[in-house]
């Protein structure tokens, strides 16, 4: 099923909560890339998500929630006060932090080794799904080595039927993906440039390492 968000975005928005409620897979826009989106909370549904893309467990997939609140809930530690500044002015937006994961949670995100990377899309359709689904599995909406989807088109021509629902909402305005920041470590890194540069970063703690390298790199 595909839905334009222009004209059917509340009838779209019920469908994709209902195939998630279901353990099938959706097709979400978000202020970065289109993204294909599992319950996080269903291994069936994450496993299927790793398959529709040729993916393996050795690549966990984010995961994304509706409200900063939410964080709380999946995380062993609350964010020290840069992190929590860092947060307050970025999030919603493109920026994932790998955290370490509440260890209660009964989820298998694949091989994550204990830890979770979280993100708040600055996207009021796919946010409006996550509040009545709860948190997703999200990664980019694309087969594995190609290039991630910035329309439903380039979602749906890679993912076909293995997606239950897309929400088509236009083209995404780039194709530049989140950044990743690691905070699990002695010193915090960013394993992926994305959208937010590493200036942006350091306003809230300069120690924070850029990818491919130390903090001098």
């Amino acid at each position: 099923m595909r839905f334009d968000c222009a004209t059917e975005l509340d009838a779209g928005i019920e469908a994709a909560v209902s195939a998630l409620r279901d353990g099938a897979l959706v097709v979400l826009p978000t202020d970065t890339v289109y993204g294909i989106a599992a319950d996080a909370f269903d291994p069936t549904a994450v496993a299927r998500l790793l398959e529709a893309k040729g993916r393996g467990r050795d690549m966990p997939p984010p995961v994304l929630i509706a409200e900063p609140a939410t964080l709380d809930a999946l995380v062993a530690e609350r964010p020290p006060t840069w992190l929590q500044a860092m947060l307050e002015d970025l999030w919603p937006g493109p920026l994932t932090v790998v955290f370490r994961a509440q260890p209660s949670l009964t989820w298998d995100l694949g091989e994550t080794h204990g830890t979770v990377a979280v993100r708040v899309p600055d996207d009021d359709r796919t946010r409006a799904v996550l509040r009545k689904a709860g948190p997703s599995a999200v990664s980019s909406a694309n087969l594995s080595g190609q290039p991630a989807a910035a329309s439903a088109d380039e979602a749906e021509s890679m993912l076909a039927d293995s997606v239950r629902v897309y929400l088509d909402g236009g083209p995404t305005a780039g194709a530049t993906p989140s950044t990743i920041l690691d905070v699990t470590g002695a010193v915090p890194r960013v394993l992926r440039a994305g959208a937010i540069d590493v200036a942006t970063l350091h306003r809230y703690n300069n120690t924070i390492e850029p990818a491919g390298g130390g903090a001098g790199a």
